[in-house]
């Protein structure tokens, strides 16, 4: 069975009602990057950083997986299907996706700010301000913060590289280690790009200038005919 990764970021969610970041009227127009999104931040007002993520928690629980996330489930009857996120939402896991690695944490755990490898599982969309973790820490979101080592892209490294497929879907390129993902995908492997705007990209690729939900239905018809053929 062939082999197809998937790079998702902010654009798959938007379809869900999840608000992106980088877009105008994005998050960071509302909040500055370094207030709720690095550790200086966390460090100056962690009040602050825990209410921003309790309310994407909070959005997110609200939210649906749409036909983006749906159409992927789908290719897994298939192709040995690997999805990696840049994205912080669990609408790959509810939408029945198996295989999923989170390049910039997940916002359904907290940390404790001593040990990231202490990880806990959050009960709803509140973690509550000062709660500590047993090492005496206090728990913050289980987020790879701007500066942060991002631990999961050895993993994601390995599957570019056993690629015989790559469908990019609602992701600029723009944040790194994440768009140099790309570069490791060997150079016979078939390459989708799903976004109604513009994206710069180093390698050949069958551009579906359309969103998430149009455009990976008609890259999955496309894979799915092309299975069934052989």
């Amino acid at each position: 069975m062939k082999r197809v990764v998937v790079l998702t970021g902010a654009g798959i969610s938007a379809e869900s009602g999840i608000s992106t970041f980088r877009d105008s009227g994005g998050l960071w127009e509302q909040h500055r990057v370094e207030d709720v999104a690095s550790i200086e931040g966390w460090q100056r007002n962690a009040g602050l950083v825990q209410e921003f993520y309790n309310q994407r928690r909070k959005a997110m629980i609200e939210a649906r997986p749409n036909e983006g996330h749906l159409q992927l489930v789908r290719l897994e009857q298939y192709y040995d299907v690997h999805i990696i996120t840049q994205n912080v939402d669990n609408l790959h896991e509810r939408a029945g996706s198996k295989n999923i690695i989170h390049l910039h944490g997940e916002l359904t755990k907290a940390c404790s700010e001593r040990n990231h490898n202490y990880v806990v599982d959050i009960e709803g969309w509140e973690l509550k301000h000062g709660t500590l973790a047993p090492d005496g820490g206090r728990l913050r979101p289980f987020i790879v913060w701007f500066g942060e080592a991002v631990p999961m892209i050895e993993p994601a490294i390995d599957l570019c590289e056993q690629a015989d497929v790559l469908i990019v879907v609602g992701t600029s390129l723009n944040v790194y280690p994440a768009a140099g993902l790309i570069h490791y995908v060997p150079p016979k492997a078939k390459c989708y790009l799903v976004d109604p705007n513009a994206v710069a990209v180093q390698r050949k690729v069958t551009i579906i200038a359309e969103k998430a939900g149009t455009g990976v239905r008609k890259v999955v018809d496309e894979l799915i005919e092309d299975a069934t053929k052989n």
